[in-house]
């Protein structure tokens, strides 16, 4: 089973390349995020042409996530339902070929002093609550645009970001929080050495300096972690015209 997770950076841009991908790579379910799209124009039968079911949460210009499956798609889910939901749509979950999948795009968070980085930290402590709630025997997997390097090795020069978000000890804290209830970090069990990026900002040319930062991160159940066999981020999706900033990061699993 293939799972994988892209922040797309607006689903309309690009449709075509993520068309073309998934004839590439044959993902069994694809989560998306910043989809920029509200659940009207989300081009459901478009992608049920392609034999890809799909949910999709979205508001229009900003934020937006969804999941494709070709496994089938189950009890889906549009957002937490709960007051953290003020912060966009930012999350949607279901249940694909018996695993409980969700695509997540956590709140960037600005700046440490801005009410956004509150914001950001609120999320990701609801998120944890979530994944609490998740019986020890079931396959989940929560994939998507964390806005978080969990290491220092997972940015290009740390010096560079002092300072900033993504790299706090407040965020990272909170994403181990994920991993105190029980969830994995499936990325690191594969390049412990870090210094594999699945983000480059498009300016200063930022993607040929290798000047990247690996944002992209799926926490996995201990019961979906056993059957986990590889973990790699494409970056020929980076590449070509209209990329988006973000590459899609692949996780395999055994059936």
């Amino acid at each position: 089973m293939r799972i994988a997770t892209w922040n797309v950076n607006s689903l309309t841009a690009r449709l075509p390349r993520v068309e073309e991908w998934l004839g590439l790579q044959e993902p069994d379910v694809l989560c998306l995020q910043e989809t920029k799209q509200n659940d009207e124009k989300f081009p459901l039968e478009h992608l049920q042409s392609l034999g890809y079911d799909a949910v999709h949460y979205g508001e229009g210009r900003w934020n937006g996530v969804a999941i494709l499956s070709r496994v089938g798609l189950d009890k889906p889910q549009q957002g937490f339902g709960t007051k953290e939901d003020e912060f966009g749509a930012r999350f949607v979950g279901a249940t694909c070929g018996g695993v409980r999948v969700m695509s997540a795009y956590v709140p960037n968070g600005r700046s440490l002093d801005s009410e956004h980085f509150q914001a950001k930290l609120q999320w990701l402590a609801h998120l944890k609550n979530v994944l609490a709630d998740v019986d020890d025997t079931t396959q989940a997997i929560v994939l998507g645009d964390f806005n978080v390097a969990p290491f220092d090795n997972d940015v290009w020069d740390i010096g560079a970001l002092e300072g900033m978000t993504h790299v706090s000890l407040e965020e990272r804290t909170a994403l181990q929080g994920l991993e105190e209830v029980g969830f994995v970090e499936l990325f690191r069990q594969f390049h412990p050495e870090g210094q594999v990026y699945s983000w480059w900002d498009y300016r200063d040319g930022s993607f040929h300096k290798g000047h990247g930062m690996r944002i992209d991160l799926a926490f996995a159940s201990a019961a979906l972690t056993t059957r986990a066999t590889g973990a790699w981020v494409d970056r020929d999706a980076r590449k070509g015209v209209k990329p988006s900033d973000h590459a899609p990061v692949v996780f395999d699993f055994s059936d």
